[in-house]
């Protein structure tokens, strides 16, 4: 299984913000919708080897982790991602891990506490990072997780704790939006049959 964890410091954590309509102000929820969109969707249909993982740390009510796994049961159509996030935020119920579609969850979570649940699970993981080991010269195995940041990145202490237990990954030289390097990752993945 594939999957992306899509980290954001400012992602608003509750669905009334993103009721307003204003996706740059409800924590630049737009940088999370385009990631997803190029995580799970292709041209005519979806990834369902994949898994996105978003961790939301905005306001109100942080943290919250998002998991969606596209199933055939999923109605879901690029212009309604930001619809679904807002209504599988508005489904949260405290203590307990919520199913609000097929394939989508809804729980309180820290960061580190989703990367250890997914380690847990005899999944390699790997951080998006521009000073990391090209992508092209590394071994990934079938179960992978890669990890990236919104545009602000990931948090520097968590980032220097999980430099220690994971591979840093580059895609390349240039610096790219969080969106288009999963884009590239997928790409490098299909291109290994993985």
């Amino acid at each position: 299984m594939r999957q992306f964890l899509y980290f954001s410091n400012s992602a608003a954590t509750s669905g009334k913000a993103l009721s307003e309509g204003d996706l740059m102000k409800a924590g630049r929820m737009d940088i999370a919708i385009h990631s997803f969109i190029q995580g799970i969707f292709l041209s005519h249909g979806f990834r369902k080897d994949v898994t996105f993982h978003f961790v939301f740390y905005g306001m109100p009510d942080p943290p919250k982790h998002i998991e969606i796994t596209v199933t055939d049961e999923l109605e879901i159509s690029k212009k309604d991602v930001g619809n679904l996030i807002k209504k599988i935020l508005y489904k949260y119920r405290p203590g307990e891990k919520t199913g609000v579609f097929p394939g989508c969850f809804i729980e309180k979570k820290s960061f580190l506490n989703v990367i250890e649940e997914i380690l847990q699970k005899d999944t390699k993981c790997f951080i998006l990072d521009k000073n990391g080991k090209s992508i092209r010269e590394i071994e990934i195995p079938k179960d992978c997780c890669f990890i990236l940041g919104d545009h602000d990145g990931l948090p520097k202490k968590e980032m220097k704790r999980l430099k220690k237990i994971m591979t840093p990954v580059s895609i390349g030289p240039k610096i790219y939006f969080a969106s288009q390097t999963i884009a590239v990752v997928n790409n490098e993945l299909d291109f290994r049959g993985l």
